[in-house]
Protein backbone atom coordinates (compact mmCIF):
# COMPACT_ATOMS: atom_id res chain seq x y z
CA UNK A 1 0.00 0.00 0.00
CA UNK A 2 1.87 3.41 -1.31
CA UNK A 3 1.95 5.89 1.62
CA UNK A 4 0.20 3.63 4.42
CA UNK A 5 -2.74 5.24 2.84
CA UNK A 6 -5.74 3.40 4.53
CA UNK A 7 -8.39 5.40 2.69
CA UNK A 8 -7.36 4.65 -0.62
CA UNK A 9 -7.15 1.07 0.45
CA UNK A 10 -10.98 1.02 1.98
CA UNK A 11 -12.17 2.12 -1.00
CA UNK A 12 -10.27 -0.43 -3.15
CA UNK A 13 -11.26 -2.95 -0.89
CA UNK A 14 -14.99 -1.77 -1.09
CA UNK A 15 -15.03 -2.56 -5.15
CA UNK A 16 -13.64 -6.03 -4.21
CA UNK A 17 -10.06 -5.78 -4.48
CA UNK A 18 -8.22 -8.74 -3.38
CA UNK A 19 -6.86 -8.18 0.33
CA UNK A 20 -2.95 -8.95 -0.40
CA UNK A 21 -3.03 -6.87 -4.00
CA UNK A 22 -4.37 -3.63 -1.66
CA UNK A 23 -1.58 -4.08 1.23
CA UNK A 24 1.89 -5.17 2.26
CA UNK A 25 0.01 -8.06 4.37
CA UNK A 26 3.31 -8.44 6.23
CA UNK A 27 3.52 -4.84 7.09
CA UNK A 28 1.83 -3.96 10.38
CA UNK A 29 1.60 -0.21 9.12
CA UNK A 30 -0.72 -1.42 6.56
CA UNK A 31 -2.97 -3.12 8.96
CA UNK A 32 -2.87 -0.15 11.00
CA UNK A 33 -3.34 2.34 8.51
CA UNK A 34 -6.66 0.25 6.85
CA UNK A 35 -7.99 0.02 10.10
CA UNK A 36 -8.16 3.93 10.58
CA UNK A 37 -9.12 4.47 6.82
CA UNK A 38 -11.91 2.55 6.94
CA UNK A 39 -13.50 4.98 9.84
CA UNK A 40 -11.71 8.10 7.69
CA UNK A 41 -14.02 7.17 4.61
CA UNK A 42 -16.93 6.14 6.04
CA UNK A 43 -16.82 9.74 7.69
CA UNK A 44 -15.73 11.95 4.67
CA UNK A 45 -16.16 10.19 1.13
CA UNK A 46 -19.24 7.62 2.55
CA UNK A 47 -20.60 7.84 -1.09
CA UNK A 48 -17.42 5.56 -1.38
CA UNK A 49 -18.20 2.62 0.86
CA UNK A 50 -20.86 -0.47 -0.01
CA UNK A 51 -24.87 0.41 0.66
CA UNK A 52 -24.31 -1.68 4.04
CA UNK A 53 -21.87 0.71 5.35
CA UNK A 54 -24.65 3.38 6.07
CA UNK A 55 -26.85 0.74 8.01
CA UNK A 56 -26.20 -1.99 10.83
CA UNK A 57 -26.84 -4.99 8.75
CA UNK A 58 -27.84 -8.61 9.90
CA UNK A 59 -25.73 -11.08 11.10
CA UNK A 60 -26.71 -13.00 7.80
CA UNK A 61 -25.69 -10.06 5.34
CA UNK A 62 -22.14 -10.42 7.37
CA UNK A 63 -22.07 -14.52 6.70
CA UNK A 64 -21.92 -13.73 2.78
CA UNK A 65 -19.24 -11.21 2.66
CA UNK A 66 -16.11 -12.41 0.73
CA UNK A 67 -12.91 -11.52 2.56
CA UNK A 68 -12.34 -7.92 1.23
CA UNK A 69 -16.03 -6.35 2.58
CA UNK A 70 -15.14 -8.69 5.86
CA UNK A 71 -12.23 -6.65 6.50
CA UNK A 72 -14.10 -3.43 6.20
CA UNK A 73 -16.74 -4.54 8.80
CA UNK A 74 -13.99 -5.48 10.62
CA UNK A 75 -12.96 -1.36 10.88
CA UNK A 76 -16.75 -0.45 10.74
CA UNK A 77 -17.09 2.51 13.42
CA UNK A 78 -20.17 0.56 14.38
CA UNK A 79 -18.96 -1.38 17.34
CA UNK A 80 -21.96 -3.83 16.89
CA UNK A 81 -20.71 -4.33 13.37
CA UNK A 82 -17.23 -4.99 14.27
CA UNK A 83 -18.45 -7.56 16.78
CA UNK A 84 -20.62 -9.68 14.15
CA UNK A 85 -17.25 -9.64 12.17
CA UNK A 86 -15.40 -11.24 14.67
CA UNK A 87 -17.41 -13.93 14.63
CA UNK A 88 -17.17 -14.86 10.84
CA UNK A 89 -13.32 -14.18 10.53
CA UNK A 90 -12.79 -18.00 11.46
CA UNK A 91 -13.48 -18.42 7.85
CA UNK A 92 -10.82 -15.87 6.61
CA UNK A 93 -7.41 -16.40 8.49
CA UNK A 94 -5.58 -13.92 6.72
CA UNK A 95 -7.24 -11.30 8.58
CA UNK A 96 -5.94 -12.01 11.58
CA UNK A 97 -4.18 -8.90 12.19
CA UNK A 98 -7.28 -7.13 12.16
CA UNK A 99 -8.38 -9.55 14.84
CA UNK A 100 -5.46 -8.49 16.97
CA UNK A 101 -6.24 -4.96 16.51
CA UNK A 102 -9.64 -5.31 17.78
CA UNK A 103 -8.11 -7.17 20.62
CA UNK A 104 -7.20 -3.77 22.12
CA UNK A 105 -10.84 -2.02 20.97
CA UNK A 106 -12.29 0.58 22.98
CA UNK A 107 -15.42 -1.21 23.17
CA UNK A 108 -15.49 -3.96 25.48
CA UNK A 109 -17.91 -6.26 24.11
CA UNK A 110 -15.78 -5.85 20.84
CA UNK A 111 -12.91 -6.61 22.70
CA UNK A 112 -13.76 -9.27 24.47
CA UNK A 113 -14.88 -11.49 21.54
CA UNK A 114 -12.31 -10.76 19.59
CA UNK A 115 -9.60 -12.11 22.11
CA UNK A 116 -11.99 -15.35 22.56
CA UNK A 117 -11.31 -15.37 18.57
CA UNK A 118 -7.64 -15.17 18.70
CA UNK A 119 -7.10 -17.22 21.84
CA UNK A 120 -9.18 -20.54 19.36
CA UNK A 121 -7.25 -18.98 16.14
CA UNK A 122 -3.58 -18.14 17.09
CA UNK A 123 -1.23 -21.34 16.63
CA UNK A 124 2.81 -21.48 16.73
CA UNK A 125 3.58 -20.79 13.37
CA UNK A 126 0.99 -18.09 12.76
CA UNK A 127 1.75 -16.43 15.89
CA UNK A 128 5.77 -16.50 14.59
CA UNK A 129 4.61 -14.69 11.46
CA UNK A 130 2.16 -12.09 13.57
CA UNK A 131 4.63 -11.91 16.64
CA UNK A 132 6.03 -8.34 15.68
CA UNK A 133 2.53 -6.91 15.09
CA UNK A 134 1.44 -8.20 18.21
CA UNK A 135 4.34 -6.79 20.23
CA UNK A 136 3.73 -3.71 18.24
CA UNK A 137 -0.07 -3.30 19.52
CA UNK A 138 1.41 -4.50 22.83
CA UNK A 139 3.01 -0.99 23.49
CA UNK A 140 -1.38 0.73 23.05
CA UNK A 141 -3.48 0.79 25.50
CA UNK A 142 -5.31 -2.96 26.37
CA UNK A 143 -2.46 -3.84 24.31
CA UNK A 144 -1.05 -6.85 26.94
CA UNK A 145 -3.66 -9.46 26.14
CA UNK A 146 -2.39 -10.25 22.80
CA UNK A 147 1.27 -10.35 24.12
CA UNK A 148 0.19 -12.57 26.79
CA UNK A 149 -1.43 -14.77 24.23
CA UNK A 150 1.40 -14.74 21.86
CA UNK A 151 4.05 -15.70 24.65
CA UNK A 152 1.86 -18.73 25.71
CA UNK A 153 1.76 -19.78 22.27
CA UNK A 154 5.57 -19.84 21.53
CA UNK A 155 6.75 -21.23 24.82
CA UNK A 156 5.67 -24.60 22.48
CA UNK A 157 7.55 -23.19 19.60
CA UNK A 158 10.67 -25.37 18.59
CA UNK A 159 14.55 -23.58 17.96
CA UNK A 160 14.13 -23.60 14.11
CA UNK A 161 10.27 -21.36 14.79
CA UNK A 162 12.06 -18.90 17.15
CA UNK A 163 15.13 -18.73 14.96
CA UNK A 164 12.84 -16.41 12.62
CA UNK A 165 12.30 -13.61 14.65
CA UNK A 166 16.07 -13.63 15.92
CA UNK A 167 16.94 -11.92 12.52
CA UNK A 168 13.82 -9.36 13.06
CA UNK A 169 14.86 -5.67 11.93
CA UNK A 170 12.32 -4.72 15.53
CA UNK A 171 14.89 -4.90 18.78
CA UNK A 172 11.60 -5.18 20.67
CA UNK A 173 11.13 -8.56 19.00
CA UNK A 174 14.58 -10.07 18.94
CA UNK A 175 14.47 -9.54 22.38
CA UNK A 176 11.23 -11.27 23.20
CA UNK A 177 12.28 -14.20 21.02
CA UNK A 178 15.66 -14.62 22.77
CA UNK A 179 14.10 -14.22 25.89
CA UNK A 180 11.76 -17.19 24.90
CA UNK A 181 14.60 -19.16 24.40
CA UNK A 182 16.64 -18.52 26.47
CA UNK A 183 13.83 -19.65 29.58
CA UNK A 184 13.18 -23.27 27.20
CA UNK A 185 16.92 -23.53 27.17
CA UNK A 186 17.09 -23.36 23.71
CA UNK A 187 20.30 -22.42 22.74
CA UNK A 188 23.56 -23.74 23.77
CA UNK A 189 26.55 -21.29 25.59
CA UNK A 190 28.48 -21.34 21.97
CA UNK A 191 24.71 -20.36 20.11
CA UNK A 192 24.52 -17.48 22.66
CA UNK A 193 28.28 -16.37 22.18
CA UNK A 194 26.98 -15.75 18.50
CA UNK A 195 23.70 -14.35 18.79
CA UNK A 196 25.66 -11.85 21.23
CA UNK A 197 28.41 -11.22 19.13
CA UNK A 198 26.15 -10.88 16.02
CA UNK A 199 22.70 -8.82 17.52
CA UNK A 200 23.36 -4.95 17.28
CA UNK A 201 20.69 -4.55 20.16
CA UNK A 202 22.70 -3.89 23.95
CA UNK A 203 19.92 -5.79 26.13
CA UNK A 204 19.96 -8.69 23.68
CA UNK A 205 23.81 -8.66 23.57
CA UNK A 206 23.97 -8.43 27.45
CA UNK A 207 20.99 -11.70 27.94
CA UNK A 208 22.99 -13.96 25.56
CA UNK A 209 26.70 -13.02 26.86
CA UNK A 210 25.68 -13.58 30.29
CA UNK A 211 23.58 -16.74 29.70
CA UNK A 212 26.52 -17.97 27.88
CA UNK A 213 28.63 -17.38 30.42
CA UNK A 214 26.41 -18.78 33.29
CA UNK A 215 25.63 -21.60 31.34
CA UNK A 216 29.49 -22.39 31.29
CA UNK A 217 29.72 -22.82 34.95
CA UNK A 218 28.03 -25.97 34.44
CA UNK A 219 29.79 -26.99 31.05
CA UNK A 220 33.58 -25.34 31.27
CA UNK A 221 33.61 -25.23 27.13
CA UNK A 222 35.26 -22.14 27.58
CA UNK A 223 37.25 -22.90 24.52
CA UNK A 224 34.41 -22.89 21.97
CA UNK A 225 32.25 -19.49 23.58
CA UNK A 226 34.99 -17.43 24.91
CA UNK A 227 36.52 -17.07 21.02
CA UNK A 228 33.66 -16.04 19.78
CA UNK A 229 32.50 -13.28 22.78
CA UNK A 230 35.68 -11.64 22.47
CA UNK A 231 36.03 -11.24 18.67
CA UNK A 232 32.66 -9.34 18.55
CA UNK A 233 33.09 -5.69 17.29
CA UNK A 234 30.51 -4.54 20.06
CA UNK A 235 32.13 -3.38 23.40
CA UNK A 236 29.56 -5.04 25.94
CA UNK A 237 30.16 -8.52 24.48
CA UNK A 238 33.59 -8.50 24.30
CA UNK A 239 34.00 -7.09 28.20
CA UNK A 240 31.50 -10.17 29.23
CA UNK A 241 34.35 -12.45 27.20
CA UNK A 242 37.37 -11.03 29.27
CA UNK A 243 35.66 -11.04 32.48
CA UNK A 244 35.00 -14.85 31.30
CA UNK A 245 38.64 -14.78 31.44
CA UNK A 246 38.60 -14.59 34.86
CA UNK A 247 36.56 -17.47 35.24
CA UNK A 248 38.32 -19.73 33.26
CA UNK A 249 41.41 -18.93 34.79
CA UNK A 250 43.15 -17.38 32.18
CA UNK A 251 44.27 -13.77 33.09
CA UNK A 252 47.16 -13.47 30.88
CA UNK A 253 44.92 -13.49 27.46
CA UNK A 254 43.44 -10.56 29.37
CA UNK A 255 46.40 -8.72 28.92
CA UNK A 256 45.58 -8.45 25.39
CA UNK A 257 42.43 -6.42 26.04
CA UNK A 258 44.07 -3.52 28.45
CA UNK A 259 44.75 -1.78 25.19
CA UNK A 260 41.04 -2.28 23.24
CA UNK A 261 39.19 0.86 22.07
CA UNK A 262 36.58 0.78 24.73
CA UNK A 263 36.78 2.42 27.92
CA UNK A 264 35.04 -0.59 29.22
CA UNK A 265 36.53 -3.78 28.39
CA UNK A 266 39.83 -2.12 29.37
CA UNK A 267 38.06 -1.38 32.83
CA UNK A 268 36.94 -5.59 32.57
CA UNK A 269 40.96 -6.26 31.48
CA UNK A 270 42.05 -4.02 33.80
CA UNK A 271 40.37 -6.09 36.67
CA UNK A 272 40.65 -9.35 35.65
CA UNK A 273 44.71 -8.94 35.57
CA UNK A 274 44.73 -7.15 38.95
CA UNK A 275 42.39 -10.00 40.57
CA UNK A 276 45.17 -12.63 39.59
CA UNK A 277 48.32 -9.91 41.21
CA UNK A 278 48.69 -8.07 37.79
CA UNK A 279 49.71 -4.46 37.22
CA UNK A 280 47.97 -2.80 34.85
CA UNK A 281 49.62 0.55 35.25
CA UNK A 282 53.24 -1.05 34.52
CA UNK A 283 51.48 -2.78 31.49
CA UNK A 284 50.58 0.69 30.07
CA UNK A 285 53.71 2.59 31.13
CA UNK A 286 55.83 -0.03 29.71
CA UNK A 287 54.02 0.46 25.92
CA UNK A 288 53.62 4.28 26.51
CA UNK A 289 57.18 4.66 27.37
CA UNK A 290 58.43 4.27 23.59
CA UNK A 291 56.91 7.21 21.52
CA UNK A 292 57.98 5.65 18.13
CA UNK A 293 56.70 2.74 18.30
CA UNK A 294 54.19 2.40 15.48
CA UNK A 295 52.55 -0.50 16.59
CA UNK A 296 51.29 1.34 20.01
CA UNK A 297 47.55 1.26 20.32
CA UNK A 298 45.96 4.01 21.48
CA UNK A 299 43.75 2.53 23.53
CA UNK A 300 46.92 1.84 25.65
CA UNK A 301 47.65 5.57 25.57
CA UNK A 302 44.22 6.80 27.52
CA UNK A 303 44.50 3.69 29.05
CA UNK A 304 47.44 4.79 31.12
CA UNK A 305 45.12 7.85 31.92
CA UNK A 306 42.69 6.09 33.32
CA UNK A 307 44.59 3.81 35.76
CA UNK A 308 47.88 5.79 36.40
CA UNK A 309 48.49 9.46 38.27
CA UNK A 310 49.63 12.92 36.68
CA UNK A 311 53.45 11.63 37.15
CA UNK A 312 52.38 9.71 33.82
CA UNK A 313 51.64 12.89 31.99
CA UNK A 314 55.80 12.64 31.46
CA UNK A 315 54.80 9.33 29.37
CA UNK A 316 52.17 11.35 27.06
CA UNK A 317 53.66 14.52 25.76
CA UNK A 318 56.36 13.14 23.68
CA UNK A 319 52.92 10.93 21.90
CA UNK A 320 51.42 14.18 20.59
CA UNK A 321 53.54 13.99 17.70
CA UNK A 322 53.24 10.07 17.25
CA UNK A 323 52.70 9.00 13.49
CA UNK A 324 49.45 7.25 14.62
CA UNK A 325 46.29 9.76 14.30
CA UNK A 326 44.27 7.26 16.32
CA UNK A 327 47.62 8.03 19.47
CA UNK A 328 47.65 11.30 19.15
CA UNK A 329 44.37 11.92 20.04
CA UNK A 330 44.12 9.42 22.70
CA UNK A 331 47.56 11.38 24.51
CA UNK A 332 45.21 14.63 24.07
CA UNK A 333 42.54 13.34 25.78
CA UNK A 334 44.99 11.51 28.52
CA UNK A 335 46.35 14.96 29.30
CA UNK A 336 43.16 16.05 29.75
CA UNK A 337 41.83 12.99 32.35
CA UNK A 338 44.52 14.27 34.03
CA UNK A 339 44.19 17.39 34.29
CA UNK A 340 47.61 18.09 32.93
CA UNK A 341 46.75 20.22 29.88
CA UNK A 342 49.63 22.97 29.15
CA UNK A 343 47.34 25.07 26.55
CA UNK A 344 50.83 26.39 24.32
CA UNK A 345 51.57 22.83 24.07
CA UNK A 346 48.69 21.25 22.61
CA UNK A 347 47.41 25.00 20.57
CA UNK A 348 49.27 23.36 17.49
CA UNK A 349 47.55 20.41 17.38
CA UNK A 350 44.64 22.38 16.52
CA UNK A 351 46.03 22.31 12.83
CA UNK A 352 46.53 18.51 12.79
CA UNK A 353 45.67 17.51 9.80
CA UNK A 354 43.16 14.39 11.71
CA UNK A 355 39.42 15.35 12.79
CA UNK A 356 40.16 13.04 15.74
CA UNK A 357 42.93 14.93 16.48
CA UNK A 358 41.45 18.71 16.55
CA UNK A 359 37.88 17.20 18.03
CA UNK A 360 40.24 16.10 21.41
CA UNK A 361 42.25 19.49 20.98
CA UNK A 362 39.29 21.64 21.44
CA UNK A 363 37.94 19.76 24.46
CA UNK A 364 40.79 19.89 26.33
CA UNK A 365 41.32 23.40 25.86
CA UNK A 366 37.55 25.00 26.27
CA UNK A 367 38.11 25.92 30.08
CA UNK A 368 41.16 27.92 29.04
CA UNK A 369 39.33 29.66 25.93
CA UNK A 370 39.89 33.03 27.27
CA UNK A 371 43.67 32.07 26.90
CA UNK A 372 44.04 31.45 23.55
CA UNK A 373 44.44 35.06 20.82
CA UNK A 374 40.94 35.65 19.29
CA UNK A 375 42.44 36.98 15.89
CA UNK A 376 44.34 33.12 15.81
CA UNK A 377 41.05 31.88 16.45
CA UNK A 378 39.34 34.04 14.06
CA UNK A 379 41.81 32.93 10.62
CA UNK A 380 41.20 29.59 11.90
CA UNK A 381 36.98 29.62 10.73
CA UNK A 382 38.40 31.46 7.32
CA UNK A 383 36.55 29.01 4.20
CA UNK A 384 39.97 27.93 3.25
CA UNK A 385 40.53 25.80 6.46
CA UNK A 386 39.72 22.09 6.18
CA UNK A 387 36.22 21.95 8.21
CA UNK A 388 37.44 20.11 11.06
CA UNK A 389 39.84 23.30 11.82
CA UNK A 390 36.74 25.59 11.41
CA UNK A 391 34.83 23.47 13.87
CA UNK A 392 37.03 23.03 16.44
CA UNK A 393 37.99 26.71 16.47
CA UNK A 394 34.70 28.11 16.13
CA UNK A 395 34.22 25.52 19.32
CA UNK A 396 36.77 27.42 21.24
CA UNK A 397 35.18 30.83 19.78
CA UNK A 398 32.11 30.18 20.90
CA UNK A 399 32.88 29.42 24.43
CA UNK A 400 34.61 32.64 24.83
CA UNK A 401 31.40 34.73 25.01
CA UNK A 402 31.12 38.52 24.15
CA UNK A 403 31.78 40.38 20.95
CA UNK A 404 34.56 37.70 19.34
CA UNK A 405 31.45 35.03 19.57
CA UNK A 406 29.51 37.28 17.43
CA UNK A 407 32.33 38.30 15.30
CA UNK A 408 32.68 34.36 14.68
CA UNK A 409 28.95 33.27 14.31
CA UNK A 410 28.50 35.90 11.93
CA UNK A 411 31.37 35.21 9.57
CA UNK A 412 30.42 31.55 9.29
CA UNK A 413 27.05 32.26 8.47
CA UNK A 414 28.31 31.77 4.60
CA UNK A 415 30.28 28.87 5.66
CA UNK A 416 30.15 25.91 2.59
CA UNK A 417 29.56 23.57 5.22
CA UNK A 418 25.63 23.42 6.26
CA UNK A 419 26.17 22.19 10.26
CA UNK A 420 28.50 24.73 10.74
CA UNK A 421 26.38 27.53 8.71
CA UNK A 422 22.92 26.20 11.27
CA UNK A 423 25.66 26.45 14.69
CA UNK A 424 26.77 29.98 13.54
CA UNK A 425 23.30 30.98 13.42
CA UNK A 426 21.96 29.10 16.93
CA UNK A 427 25.07 31.11 18.68
CA UNK A 428 23.94 34.22 17.09
CA UNK A 429 20.39 33.91 18.24
CA UNK A 430 21.40 33.22 21.91
CA UNK A 431 23.79 35.50 21.83
CA UNK A 432 23.40 38.38 24.41
CA UNK A 433 26.01 41.08 24.94
CA UNK A 434 28.27 41.66 27.52
CA UNK A 435 30.70 43.94 29.06
CA UNK A 436 33.16 43.87 26.22
CA UNK A 437 31.12 45.39 23.79
CA UNK A 438 30.95 48.61 25.40
CA UNK A 439 33.25 50.63 22.67
CA UNK A 440 32.44 48.65 19.99
CA UNK A 441 28.27 49.25 19.96
CA UNK A 442 28.96 50.30 15.97
CA UNK A 443 30.18 46.76 14.87
CA UNK A 444 27.44 45.18 16.92
CA UNK A 445 24.95 47.05 15.08
CA UNK A 446 26.63 45.76 12.26
CA UNK A 447 26.80 42.43 12.49
CA UNK A 448 23.02 42.08 14.42
CA UNK A 449 22.38 43.90 10.61
CA UNK A 450 24.83 41.40 8.95
CA UNK A 451 21.82 38.04 10.57
CA UNK A 452 19.16 39.85 10.68
CA UNK A 453 17.21 36.84 9.33
CA UNK A 454 17.55 35.08 11.96
CA UNK A 455 15.27 37.51 14.01
CA UNK A 456 11.80 39.29 14.06
CA UNK A 457 12.50 43.06 14.34
CA UNK A 458 10.91 43.31 18.25
CA UNK A 459 13.54 40.44 18.72
CA UNK A 460 16.40 42.64 16.91
CA UNK A 461 15.56 45.64 17.90
CA UNK A 462 15.75 44.51 21.84
CA UNK A 463 19.27 42.80 20.88
CA UNK A 464 20.64 46.26 19.87
CA UNK A 465 19.06 47.99 22.56
CA UNK A 466 20.69 45.70 25.27
CA UNK A 467 24.17 45.92 23.45
CA UNK A 468 23.82 50.06 23.65
CA UNK A 469 23.14 50.30 20.18
CA UNK A 470 21.69 53.48 18.66
CA UNK A 471 18.58 53.29 16.04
Amino acid sequence: MLGNDGAAAAIRLARDAPLHSTLDVADPDDWLALDAGVRKVAWYHPQSLPDWEHSAPLPADLSRLGESRLALALCHRDGRIRKEALRESARCPGLLPLVVIRCADWAEPVRERARKSLDEALGVDSAVGLAPFILRLGRRDRGAFGVGVLERVLRQASLEQLAVLFGDPDRIVRRFAYRLALEGGLLSPVELARAAARDADSVVQDLCATAALAALGHEGAYEDVLPALLSARNPRTRSAGVTGLRQAGWPKRAESFLGDRSALVRACARYVVRQHGGGPTAWYRERCSSPDDPALPPGAVIGLAECGNRADAELLRPLLAHRAEGVRARAVAGLRVLDCVVVEQLRPLLDDPAAAVVRETAVALLPSARELPADWLLQRTGSERPRHVRVGAFRLLDARGGIVTLRAAVGLLDDPDAKLRTWAGQSVQRWHPSADVRGCEAEVGQLLDRSRHLFSDYVLRRRKWQAGVSS
